[in-house]
């Protein structure tokens, strides 16, 4: 899955591409790089992030949306958490909503994917991208979490979502120490227990800096590592800034029998 931010403020390229034109360009670069998924969001989750209106949101996002599902033949992503987006955003030609809040910070949420048929991804977060990394704590990190996805699934199929149209992402840096993002990504092939397709987003995050001794270091190099330890334990669904080298890499892994 390949990022679009459509943002003044994302922690790693906010206002790159904030112009619908050179959202859409970057778009149909990472598509051109071997994405698989295209996913555009309009409102930075990055901590300590405000949010943004509806209409705001709608306003950076829907031209974008319009260009962008006539132009490409993958399947596109709205990264919203407001019901009123992801429903334009359907309208455009979304295919999928990805929501960080699990599809549980806008009542009409789950009305929008049930109506629309669509795919979701349901995200775990603790707090708010405001709050989240105050002090994120657990009992048990990998546990917590999954039980938590485990009654968002159970949620979003009594209210008549196919489970086939469901994804679950763990959220690795939303609410989360460093150590709590690296326990998860060593421990993620327990989310397969869900029976659902998982997807984690590690690009570019801060455990990478944290890691490799730098809060400026490239963290290129560091996203690549971590997906192919997400491969090694058969992630579906790998969300990345940088596709060209994520791509890469893992079909040297997978040559070179790093998925045996």
């Amino acid at each position: 899955m390949g990022i679009v931010n459509v943002t003044p403020d994302s922690f790693s390229d906010g206002g790159k591409f904030f112009e619908p034109a050179a959202a859409v360009d970057r778009a149909l670069q990472l598509e051109n790089e071997g994405a698989d998924i295209l996913d555009v969001g309009a409102e930075s989750t990055r901590p300590e992030s405000d949010g943004v209106s509806a209409d705001e949101e709608l306003r950076r996002v829907v031209p974008v949306l319009e260009a962008l599902c006539g132009q490409t033949k993958l399947p596109v992503s709205i990264d919203t958490s407001k019901s009123q987006v992801a429903r334009e955003a359907v309208a455009a030609g979304v295919e999928i909503i990805n929501d960080v809040t699990g599809l549980e910070g806008d009542g009409e949420m789950v009305r929008v994917a049930v109506d629309s048929s669509v795919g979701v991804c349901a995200m775990h977060m603790q707090g708010t991208p405001r709050t989240m990394q105050d002090s994120p704590a657990y009992e048990d990190v990998v546990e917590d979490i999954f039980k938590y996805l485990a009654r968002r699934r159970d949620a979003l199929q009594a209210a008549q979502i196919d489970p086939k149209r469901i994804c679950l992402d763990p959220g690795i840096g939303f609410g989360k120490t460093h150590r709590h993002n690296l326990t998860l990504i060593a421990h993620c092939n327990r989310f397969h227990e869900l029976g659902c397709p998982i997807m984690i987003g590690p690009s570019r995050k801060g455990f990478i800096g944290k890691v490799l001794g730098s809060a400026n270091v490239d963290r290129t190099a560091g996203t690549v590592g971590v997906a192919l330890a997400l491969a090694r334990q058969g992630v579906q669904i790998v969300r990345v800034h940088d596709v060209l080298p994520v791509r890469d890499a893992l079909r040297l892994f997978e040559a070179s029998g790093g998925m045996d």
